[in-house]
């Protein structure tokens, strides 16, 4: 298969990245992932306390996601992660490797790139920002919740909405992402998350400016399913909504959503934690050059995520 040498950049955190990059990978040759620092728990949480780290998971997996070694066992040994031991339950070997590896270079970017020679990546990884920064949100209520943890596992009334979101302190634009930005064919933003692995991307300070001067298209990928305490009750044209608020009107250029809904078998899984499958409307969607692409974009077995050769095929066909 013939690779594009087109330059995507994909914009996110979480499992949304490495869905993303999985996809496009086969298609093209160069990829860049500029991932979010907002997270602050389990292995990540507790790296970020001990030694004032900027959050490594999301990272680790964007990095797997674009290993192109032979070797299987360095992307099993990344995604290792201890279940017994004094200190390191729950502690993911890729986010130790990539602690030791700032350690020695005193340079949290650099030591991405060393870990990126490690798995042989194709393409590049990038934290959005240097700067270490909190997630904070404010609920319709007026109630504050801090730290990407507590927004993510509602340890608040979870039917209210989130008013708004924002970074304490402010932090800048990583200059490396912005560049990545800039020379982009297409940037793609999403799925994920859409309060603690979206948007906090959008809030960095440069980064608005950067999409909106950019050449390249904007894609944004809808989720497919809902989260208790943060899109209760979304549907397509509510992501986009919310995105285009906090990005700016008519910087999108395209918008994928998921049109085929989940059977109902596979829907009754998602009952206890009260997550819904994602309408895909469109209709009240208020940028009128914003192009929607609906399509079965589903993975099949019982958990309900995006099918990456799906989403791959697809974005290769727009860009």
């Amino acid at each position: 298969m013939e690779k594009s040498n087109k330059k995507i950049v994909v914009i996110g955190g979480g499992t949304g990245v490495f869905t993303v990059l999985t996809g496009l990978k086969p298609y093209f040759n160069n990829l860049t992932a500029i991932v979010t620092m907002a997270d602050d728990g389990g292995s990540t949480g507790i790296l970020r306390e001990e030694f004032g780290i900027l959050p490594p998971g999301d990272i680790r997996r964007a990095l797997i996601a674009l290993s192109t070694t032979d070797d299987k066992m360095l992307a099993q040994l990344f995604s290792y992660r201890f279940e017994q031991g004094v200190g390191l339950t729950g502690h993911s070997f890729g986010n130790l490797l990539i602690t030791v590896l700032e350690r020695i270079t005193s340079n949290f970017e650099e030591a991405v790139n060393e870990a990126g020679k490690i798995l042989s990546i194709k393409g590049r990884v990038i934290p959005v920002t240097l700067g270490n920064a909190r997630l904070v949100a404010e609920l319709e209520s007026g109630e504050i919740i801090k730290g990407e943890t507590n927004i993510d596992i509602p340890k608040h009334n979870g039917n209210l909405r989130i008013k708004r979101v924002w970074l304490k302190p402010t932090v800048k634009i990583n200059p490396n992402a912005k560049k990545a930005i800039m020379e982009a064919d297409a940037v793609i933003i999403g799925p994920g998350d859409l309060y603690t692995s979206i948007i906090p991307n959008l809030l960095v300070s440069g980064m608005k400016e950067s999409l909106k001067k950019t050449r390249a298209k904007k894609i944004y990928l809808s989720n497919v399913m809902t989260k208790f305490g943060e899109t209760n009750h979304f549907k397509a044209s509510d992501f986009i909504k919310t995105v285009s608020d906090y990005l700016g009107e008519n910087i999108l250029d395209y918008a994928v959503i998921n049109s085929k809904k989940p059977s109902f078998r596979n829907l009754s899984l998602y009952v206890k934690e009260k997550a819904d499958f994602v309408e895909p409307d469109s209709e009240s969607v208020k940028n009128k050059k914003l192009k929607i692409v609906k399509s079965d974009l589903l993975r099949s077995g019982k958990l309900i995520r995006h099918d990456s050769k799906k989403l791959g095929n697809l974005i290769k066909m727009i860009i």
